[in-house]
C-alpha cells in the first residue's frame, strides 16, 4: 500500500529526540518493514536523528502575521486578539491547518503519490487529516497519544480552549480507526461518542533488535562517563513537572547514606533540566551525570550502563501515558522501579520485571531501589524476563501490523505486504 503518515504537531519534530519523535519514526519504520511505501508529511522535520525510511516532506507553517490576521477575521474575533501571545500563536496553528489540505494534496501529486491509507498523529487544533482522507476517499487511522486540549490548558496555557476542544472531538469522531495508547485515552474517546468498534487500544512499542545490546556496550558508556564499577540508577525521558525527576534525586540522596558509591545517570532534556541539575549538584555533588539528549540509537548502550531504571511519575488524576522509557528499559533488560499508576501497572509486572510503589511515596520508592541494589541476581532475573516479554509482545512491527489489520483487514494487509 501507499501510506501517508501525517505529523502536523510542530512540537514533535520527526528527527527530534523526544518520545513523540521516536514514536513517529518507529511507526514509519514498522510500516516500511511490513512492505508498504510511506510518505511522511510534517510541519517540522527537526534534526538529531537519522530519518525514517521513505519520503519526508515538510509543509512548514507561514510564520508571518498575515495568516494569523486572516484566521482572526475568519473566526470573527477582534483584531485586538492578536495582541495576546497565546491567541496569536494558536491563530497561526489554525491558519496552518486551514491551508494544509490543499498543500498536502499538491505535495503528494509532486511526489507521484496517491495514498491507500492516511495514518495520522493527533495534533492540537488540527483537522486537516480528515479533509486529506476525503480527497482520496481512503481510511484514516488516528493515533491519539494524549488529550492535547486538556494537556495544553493545564501545563502550557490555552486561549482558544473551546475551539481546540471542538476540533479535537471532531478529529477523533472522524477517524476510521482511533488508536489509543492507553485505556484512559480510550475512555476519553468513548466520552465524545467514538464507538468501541472504531477504537483500538495499542500501547507504545520498541525496536527490540535495537535494544538487544550486550553488557560490553554499557561498559563503554561507563568508561566514557567515568562511572567505573559504581552502582548506577538511571532515568531516561523529558524533564517536565509530571516526570518527577526531583523526586528521584531526593530518593538517590537518601540511598547514598547506605550506598555512598551510588550514581545517578539521567538522559534527556526538557524545561526543568537546569533546575534538576542544580538540585542534583546540591544534594548529590558529582554523583549525578546528566547527558542531555542523545541520539536514539545510543539510548540502548546507556541503558546497558545502568543497573536499574526509575520512572518516577508523580501522582495525577487521569494518567493517560504509555511511557516509551519504561518499555525501552524493559526491552533492554533493565528492571524498572515505578509508581503503581495508569498503564504502568500493565507494563511493569510487580516482582517479575520490576518493582511498583504507591505513587508519590518516597519511602517506598527508596525501599524498592534499595532492594534491587542489594540483589544483583534479582536484577538479572527481572531483566531477563522483561527483555523476553518485550520481544514477545511489544515489537513495533507487530503492533503496527495489528493496527493495519483493524484498519484495512487482514487479507488486504497480506496482499500489500506481499
Amino acid at each position: 500500500m501507499q501510506i501517508v503518515y501525517l505529523n502536523f504537531d510542530r512540537g514533535i519534530p520527526v528527527l527530534g529526540g523526544k518520545g513523540g519523535s521516536v514514536h513517529v519514526r518507529s511507526v514509519v519504520t514498522a510500516l516500511t518493514r511490513l512492505g508498504h511505501e510511506v510518505t511522511v508529511l510534517c510541519s517540522q522535520a527537526g534534526d538529531g536523528n537519522a530519518p525514517p525510511p521513505g519520503r519526508l516532506v515538510t509543509l512548514a507553517p507561514d510564520p508571518g502575521q498575515r495568516a494569523a490576521m486572516a484566521e482572526c477575521e475568519h473566526l470573527r474575533l477582534p483584531m485586538s486578539a492578536l495582541e495576546d501571545k497565546l491567541t496569536y500563536r494558536e491563530l497561526g496553528v489554525l491558519a496552518h491547518d486551514r491551508a494544509l489540505p490543499a498543500r498536502a494534496v499538491a505535495a503528494l501529486a509532486d511526489q507521484g503519490v496517491r495514498p491507500d491509507l492516511i495514518y495520522e498523529r493527533h495534533a492540537l487544533f488540527h483537522v486537516a487529516g480528515m479533509a486529506i482522507a476525503r480527497v482520496f476517499d481512503v481510511p484514516r487511522v488516528l493515533e491519539v497519544n494524549a488529550p492535547l486540549t486538556e494537556e495544553q490548558a493545564r501545563f502550557r496555557g490555552l486561549a482558544l480552549h473551546d475551539i481546540a476542544a471542538e476540533r479535537e472531538a471532531k478529529s477523533w469522531l472522524g477517524a476510521s480507526l482511533a488508536v489509543a495508547v492507553s485505556e484512559d485515552i480510550a475512555m476519553r474517546l468513548r466520552a465524545v461518542g467514538v464507538p468501541n468498534s472504531r477504537i483500538l487500544v495499542g500501547q507504545n512499542g520498541v525496536d527490540t533488535a535495537l535494544f538487544r545490546l550486550g553488557e560490553s556496550h554499557g561498559a563503554e558508556v561507563r568508561r566514557s562517563l567515568l562511572l567505573g564499577d559504581h552502582p548506577v540508577v538511571g532515568f531516561v525521558g523529558s524533564f517536565k513537572a509530571w516526570h518527577g525527576v526531583d523526586f528521584l534525586i531526593d530518593a538517590v540522596a537518601r540511598l547514598r547514606a547506605e550506598w555512598p558509591e551510588l550514581r545517578l545517570l539521567a538522559l534527556g532534556d526538557g524545561p526543568l533540566r537546569a533546575a534538576a541539575e542544580a538540585r542534583a549538584a546540591a544534594l548529590l555533588g558529582d554523583a549525578a551525570v546528566f547527558t542531555g539528549s542523545v541520539p536514539h540509537e545510543a539510548v540502548p548502550a546507556h541503558l546497558a550502563a545502568m543497573d536499574l531504571t526509575v520512572a518516577p511519575y508523580m501522582p495525577r488524576e487521569g494518567f493517560y501515558f504509555s511511557p516509551l522509557k519504561v518499555i525501552e528499559s524493559l526491552a533492554a533488560g533493565r528492571p524498572v522501579v515505578a509508581p503503581r499508576i495508569g498503564q504502568i501497572e500493565h507494563l511493569v509486572d510487580d516482582r517479575v520485571t520490576g518493582l511498583l510503589y504507591p505513587p508519590g511515596n518516597l519511602d517506598a520508592c527508596v525501599a524498592a531501589i534499595a532492594e534491587l541494589l542489594a540483589a544483583p541476581a534479582l536484577r538479572r532475573r527481572f531483566g531477563a524476563e522483561a527483555a523476553q516479554r518485550a520481544r514477545a509482545g511489544w515489537d513495533w512491527t507487530a503492533l503496527v501490523s495489528r493496527v493495519l489489520d483493524r484498519a484495512v483487514g487482514a487479507p488486504a494487509l497480506q496482499q500489500a505486504a506481499g
